[in-house]
């Protein structure tokens, strides 16, 4: 069975402010993009960085700490030095709050 987390309204997630929480013990960070939420591990691949400190541009989170650029939906690498993905998670929004799904193999 699918364990779902609420971890933010809705209104606290914008196009400017990511939001970062720990998520049974895992930072997971999320944003917000003309209306679609994502949900990414919240330590950059390549140091110690918290993704939702850093600045969304283009479908994209850079690192606040060395300025690599991550794919907001596939987690993808998109500019050194980072090279290495960060990991997603399945996001939903029920009554007006974000939920994420941390388990490995995510079914709906």
């Amino acid at each position: 069975m699918t364990q779902w987390h609420r971890v933010a309204g809705c209104a606290d997630v914008t196009d400017d402010t990511p939001v970062g929480a720990l998520v049974e013990g895992v930072p997971v960070a999320l944003f917000s993009v003309e209306g679609e939420y994502y949900a990414l591990h919240d330590l950059c691949t390549h140091g110690a960085a918290r993704l939702s400190e850093g600045f969304v541009e283009n479908g994209c989170i850079e690192c606040p700490l060395h300025q690599g650029l991550f794919d907001l939906k596939t987690g993808s690498p998109r500019s050194a030095p980072v090279v290495e993905p960060v990991r997603t998670y399945p996001v939903r929004v029920v009554d007006g709050h974000i939920e994420v799904c941390l388990q490995e193999k995510y079914q709906s």
